[in-house]
């Protein structure tokens, strides 16, 4: 390692611990000072959660902070470029608020869904007009659709796991933990999105100092959609779009290290949806039949559930790096195999979600101590 790269890391190490230590602060600040934002009335049914006890959603105003805060330290921190201008860096930012904005909105004044869908809508064709699309097709119309069904589509995941503690902080630490790993692997040190990775990651791991269970916050739909908008757009540019690739990488090989990246909330959806959809219940009213819920039905404790999680969000990184370090001549075996393992989880899910729920509600009774309508 060169004296550079040493300073480099040295300089992202400090200031992912200021910014962690600063987010603890602020978190405390929040919890003592805002008590009831994004608590919603148990009968009105308007919100589903794995608990029992209403807590203020406040963590994801530090998110943004944060990001906020990495956007403007940047030029301090690192040799300025002229990337803070450019078109695509403005639609992170005007994207990015657009989800931060319509998530308060909801977490302070519970708005209308198609609303919020709308603004995801939004947040999508802001990204393709400043030129941040996925660009996998031959033809532009294609590309343009699938951007914005991937957009909405995570912001929708990352919302729908934020259902039992842990969980959705733990998914957002490992699909930024992948793509820190690709920008620091090809020395690409003085990319500002490198700093507000850094940021926004130091900020979520100090939120899950007070989300762990038992939480004392939630993060709301002010992080959720916040984190939704920003993972996607992260998505586009360094998976979907590899700009590291000296030639044009095989499609297979972008669907893979995707799909690896991004496996937990397309899982959880993907299940979701299918679920609700065969029952003729609509995918976007609130339920327990996610995949965390499934592992609880098998007996796991809320905090075991958050480990499995923790487990596969490295498993997925490992998985990535060999991806990156070992499997550089790409053929259809290798993605057979890594379909191959999606399609196992899946079908692991899937079926807990189907079979094992009404079987062990009178376990979960005896290891939660719940009533039978939270179990329903």
């Amino acid at each position: 390692m060169d004296l550079f790269t040493n300073k480099i890391y040295m300089v992202c190490t400090g200031y992912f611990l200021v910014l962690f230590v600063f987010s603890l602060m602020v978190n405390a600040l929040f919890l003592r000072f805002f008590k009831t934002l994004g608590i919603r009335n148990h009968t009105d049914g308007t919100i589903i959660r794995w608990g029992a006890t209403s807590k203020p959603a406040v963590g994801g105003i530090t998110f943004y902070i944060m990001f906020l805060l990495s956007v403007a330290s940047y030029s301090i921190l690192f040799e300025p470029t002229q990337q803070i201008y450019q078109m695509g860096f403005v639609g992170l930012l005007l994207s990015c608020a657009a989800g931060f904005i319509i998530g308060l909105a909801d977490d302070a004044y519970d708005t209308r869904p198609l609303l919020k869908f709308g603004i995801q809508f939004l947040s999508g064709l802001i990204l393709i007009a400043s030129g941040i699309y996925i660009k996998i097709f031959p033809y532009q119309p294609l590309n343009y659709a699938f951007t914005l069904f991937w957009v909405v589509g995570i912001m929708n995941s990352v919302n729908m796991l934020d259902n039992m503690d842990g969980i959705t902080s733990i998914v957002t630490i490992g699909i930024i933990a992948n793509t820190i790993y690709r920008i620091f692997s090809h020395s690409d040190f003085n990319n500002m999105h490198l700093l507000v990775l850094i940021g926004v990651l130091s900020s979520v791991i100090a939120f899950l100092r007070f989300n762990w269970h038992p939480s004392k916050m939630y993060m709301g739909d002010t992080g959720s959609q916040f984190l939704g908008v920003f993972l996607a757009a992260m998505g586009i540019i360094y998976f979907w779009n590899d700009p590291y690739a000296s030639l044009t990488p095989a499609t297979g090989k972008l669907f893979c290290i995707t799909l690896m990246t991004f496996i937990l909330p397309i899982l959880d959806t993907t299940i979701v949806v299918v679920n609700r959809l065969s029952k003729g219940q609509s995918p976007f009213v609130g339920g327990k039949d996610h995949t965390t819920h499934s592992l609880a039905y098998l007996g796991l404790s809320d905090r075991q559930v958050a480990l499995v999680f923790l487990a596969l969000a490295a498993c997925s990184l490992s998985l990535n790096i060999m991806i990156s370090e070992i499997l550089t001549e790409w053929n259809h075996l290798y993605t057979a195999l890594f379909a191959g393992y999606f399609l196992m989880l899946l079908t692991f899910f899937f079926y807990t979600t189907r079979n094992k729920k009404a079987k062990s509600r009178e376990r979960l009774h005896k290891i939660r101590k719940i009533t039978p309508e939270e179990a329903a």
